[in-house]
């Protein structure tokens, strides 16, 4: 069965995924700038400024970009206890990538539902900075953070999705050694579940029967819980490379990003932009006349 999502992307939304899944380019066909042929869905990006996603698993691939109504119930499944992880930070140039998986059981759901953590979309960063250290205080997790240096290094060989599922599994596997691990496990979906076992195959522990699903973050509370706790850890670590580097780190990949760049370069040389940027990203090519 094939789906097809025709969706209407900006700029920085077309970069983020050309960069997520650049080893899948294939050569596009008329009228289209790109297109990416990837597991069970091909996206083709157009001139005419659509992005056309088809193929079995494409709304999987698109759920990054649906309108957020886009077939949500929140709190779709209650089941208790219940695991669930989420990450951060694999949409902004600077930054490090967050991974956390945590656990929740009947009284720390209490404490979601009073903290109003249940649709954590909904959260500024100032709510989540108040909210944050009593859900780390209360709830079993594992909180793990790849800052940019080292980020740089590992996508030498490995693309952004087997990043993240590397992660998630070895967030997982930490929280299975601390408290052990509930029966439901739940992953708010990145890639197909053949290819997130497929990046992690050989890892030495691989936690098995996660359930994945798209947008998990609004329907289950163990996912809100993690995308708070891995949020806090983003804006606590960006705080820290401001005070070191002593320059506004801009969230995202958009224009204000490209001007800190460039004053990032100008300040420090182009040969120090890896330990605290994404070079991969696009805006990087934007700086070649800084080298």
């Amino acid at each position: 069965m094939s789906n097809v999502y025709s969706l209407k992307l900006t700029k920085q939304q077309e970069d983020l995924l050309l960069n997520t899944w650049k080893e899948c380019l294939s050569t596009p066909p008329q009228y289209a700038k790109w297109q990416l042929k990837c597991e069970n869905c091909v996206i083709t990006c157009y001139t005419s400024g659509k992005t056309v996603f088809q193929g079995k698993d494409a709304k999987i691939y698109a759920s990054a970009f649906l309108p957020k109504n886009e077939n949500i119930v929140l709190y779709k499944n209650d089941t208790l206890p219940q695991a669930g992880s989420d990450e951060v930070g694999t949409g902004d140039y600077f930054g490090p990538v967050v991974v956390c998986a945590c656990i929740i059981d009947g009284n720390t759901d209490t404490l979601l539902k009073r903290l109003g953590t249940r649709d954590s979309k909904q959260l500024t960063d100032k709510d989540i900075c108040k909210i944050a250290p009593q859900l780390i205080s209360a709830i079993p997790h594992s909180l793990l953070i790849v800052e940019d240096e080292k980020y740089n290094v590992v996508h030498e060989t490995n693309n952004l999705n087997a990043i993240k599922a590397k992660l998630h599994n070895q967030a997982y596997v930490h929280l299975a050694n601390k408290f052990g691990l509930p029966q439901f496990k739940i992953i708010d979906q990145f890639t197909p579940e053949k290819s997130y076992y497929r990046y992690i195959s050989k890892e030495p522990t691989i936690i098995q029967n996660i359930h994945f699903e798209t947008k998990a973050e609004d329907k289950y509370p163990s996912v809100g819980a993690a995308s708070v706790i891995a949020r806090y850890a983003f804006l606590k670590k960006m705080d820290q490379m401001e005070q070191q580097w002593e320059i506004e780190f801009p969230k995202g990949a958009g224009n204000k990003v490209d001007i800190a760049a460039r004053e990032f370069v100008k300040k420090y040389g182009f040969d120090q932009l890896h330990r605290v940027a994404k070079m991969h990203f696009k805006n990087t090519e934007k700086l070649n006349v800084f080298k």
